[in-house]
């Protein structure tokens, strides 16, 4: 028998066979404990539950410990407990293998009954198996999301959701690597961040924003829809021009590489590995691809080199316009090489305001209507 199943006896039960087995009358029983007969009966009959204060009387009366009492008293009230909502069952197992609060808060998904919302969990992790939604999916020979967050997974699967919405040219490597040529010198003007959506439409690139989940680390994506349908996915997490060209061209290499086919390459600058450089092969060359496309490998070194350590705010004004990319872009390697995050802050520009009107946008207050 399952537990919920057992009702139990009310511990007035178990009472009145003590009292029997010693003889004695629950007159006896009152006087013993001090109190007034009618209370006692109120006990004995189970209209009155047992207190603490009562177990440990109770207790030394017959020589058991009080808990004995106490947990008596417990079986029977849960025995008689309403039978909670099936509902809340199901909603902690979906809310356990995925952000759920969050996603229906942010409009992802429509809240409703468990059966519907675990219907639109399916769909939205392209999974038909709840118990391991992130095991099987949009590639037959991709493998295991087991080392990505459920967090980090959900804003995944919401930027292919997205990416499906659009309409774009026919991609190959060729117009993408043209396409490359073409933002190069967009990278003076932050304004100018606006016509990246439009060029890489152009070279058959899907690009969409979507806000990270809290506490999913997470600043871009590289994944594919088909072999012949790439995604770049970015947070903006940092809002900051330098951020956001490095990321962009650093999915934009693995897309030209062919990476994230099998499996979606999510991509979390601040983690241990990519602060120790400690990177497979994809993700050193997608890096080195992004500082070169910023600016020229050599050209930084040769400039830190010659003004290290006293890097003057004129010194990176001339070099960014001399290397003809925003003076953010420059500062923004500083930073990182020299580990001064405090350097010259003011000329971290930020770029979400300018791609609002122009790109695929969701979060930071708005959310883009999807069909599941």
């Amino acid at each position: 028998m399952k537990l919920e199943e057992y009702v139990a006896d009310p511990p007035g039960v178990f009472i009145r066979h003590e009292l029997d087995l010693r003889q004695w009358s629950q007159r006896d029983l009152a006087y013993i404990l001090g109190m007034a007969e009618a209370q006692l009966s109120r006990i004995l009959s189970g209209t009155h539950a047992i207190s603490p204060d009562m177990a440990k009387q109770l207790g030394d009366a017959f020589d058991v410990p009080p808990e004995f009492f106490a947990n008596l008293q417990k079986l029977y009230d849960l025995s008689r407990a309403k039978e909670p909502d099936p509902a809340i069952k199901k909603r902690a197992a979906l809310q356990g293998a995925v952000p759920l609060r969050e996603m229906i808060r942010r409009g992802w998904i429509e809240d409703g009954a468990p059966s519907l919302l675990a219907l639109q969990v399916s769909r939205f992790f392209e999974s038909a198996d709840l118990d391991a939604p992130f095991a099987t999916g949009f590639a037959a020979k991709r493998t295991s999301y087991a080392q990505d967050t459920p967090s980090q997974l959900a804003w995944l699967f919401r930027v292919r959701h997205l990416a499906r919405s659009q309409t774009v040219a026919r991609f190959s490597v060729d117009a993408l690597t043209e396409a490359i040529s073409r933002l190069k010198p967009l990278m003076i003007d932050v304004e100018a961040v606006k016509e990246v959506p439009a060029i890489l439409d152009q070279a058959g690139v899907r690009l969409v924003f979507v806000e990270a989940l809290p506490n999913a680390k997470i600043d871009g994506v590289c994944t594919w829809l088909s072999d012949e349908q790439p995604v770049v996915g970015m947070s903006l997490r940092q809002d900051r021009l330098d951020n956001f060209w490095f990321v962009l061209r650093h999915e934009l290499e693995h897309v030209l590489r062919g990476d994230g086919k099998e499996r979606a390459v999510i991509d979390d600058f601040d983690d241990d590995d990519h602060k120790s450089g400690n990177l497979p092969p994809e993700e050193l060359a997608a890096n080195a691809a992004a500082a070169n496309f910023c600016v020229r490998e050599e050209r930084m070194s040769s400039f830190i080199e010659r003004k290290f350590p006293y890097i003057s705010e004129r010194d990176v004004l001339s070099f960014a316009a001399v290397s003809e990319v925003h003076p953010a872009i420059v500062v923004g390697q500083i930073q990182k090489r020299l580990d001064r995050y405090n350097f010259l802050r003011k000329y971290l520009v930020q770029v979400r305001k300018h791609l609002s009107e122009h790109a695929v946008i969701d979060g930071w207050g708005t959310a883009i209507p999807t069909q599941l």
